[in-house]
């Protein structure tokens, strides 16, 4: 791959914790994909031989019922990668991914994932690391739910996806571009659309957040004093 790939394979937060020669190795393996808004990406039960590591667009990872009822798991964009416990376990895929926008992905095939990691020592720390953060955001996301009252919930879940984008040093007012709906959100939380878009209109009438076009502008510092309330 040219330096430009090794520059885009870097800039993912799994991949940058790893060594040099160790990225380089990985991106002579790694190939691009396009997937067009509304495209299924993959459904639960497909063989999990790949990561996926999203360049542009916005994928939804949900579960469907028998009965048609769909939980939305979480939204991811930009800088965000799929398929990462398939590269450990080999396991199918748990849920199904859909393509919210126009998507772009770098493509990394299990087989050589193993390739590299059976050489570099620092691949399979890294992911490690990685499966632990996501642990953490799961338990995160489990706790708002059976701890917090709605409010503080969606206070609490605008906070972790800002934190996915910035790190730990979030601005005081950033935008959000979350790409979910209210029946999204709604899955997300645990609550019914009429009281998510109540909570909704409690925080934007208490100025933590207002619409700009299709972004929220977040006051970060309003948020976490929400989040915290129960």
């Amino acid at each position: 791959m040219t330096p430009a790939s090794f520059a885009a394979l870097s800039d993912f937060p799994i991949f940058a914790a790893m060594q040099a020669d160790s990225i380089a190795a990985l991106c002579a393996l790694v190939t691009r994909r396009s997937w067009t808004a509304g495209a299924m990406i993959f459904q639960r039960g497909d063989a999990g031989d790949h990561l996926l590591a999203i360049r542009r667009g916005r994928v939804r990872l949900s579960l469907s019922s028998p009965r048609g009822r769909e939980v939305v798991l979480r939204a991811v964009g930009a800088g965000d990668i799929l398929g990462e416990i398939a590269l450990i376990d080999g396991q199918p895929r748990s849920a199904d991914a859909h393509a919210l926008q126009d998507t772009d992905c770098l493509v990394l095939p299990r087989s050589a994932f193993r390739t590299v990691a059976e050489r570099h020592p620092d691949v399979s720390l890294a992911m490690a690391q990685y499966l632990c953060s996501l642990l953490r955001s799961t338990n995160y996301q489990l706790e708002s739910i059976a701890i917090y009252d709605l409010q503080a919930r969606l206070a609490r879940f605008f906070l972790f996806l800002l934190e996915q984008k910035h790190g730990a040093d979030i601005p005081p007012a950033p935008e959000l571009h979350h790409g979910l709906n209210q029946s999204d959100l709604s899955a997300i939380l645990g609550a019914s659309r009429p009281k998510v878009n109540q909570a909704l209109q409690a925080l934007t009438t208490l100025g933590t957040i207002r619409r700009e076009g299709a972004a929220l502008v977040c006051d970060v510092p309003m948020l976490r004093h929400y989040a915290q309330e129960t």
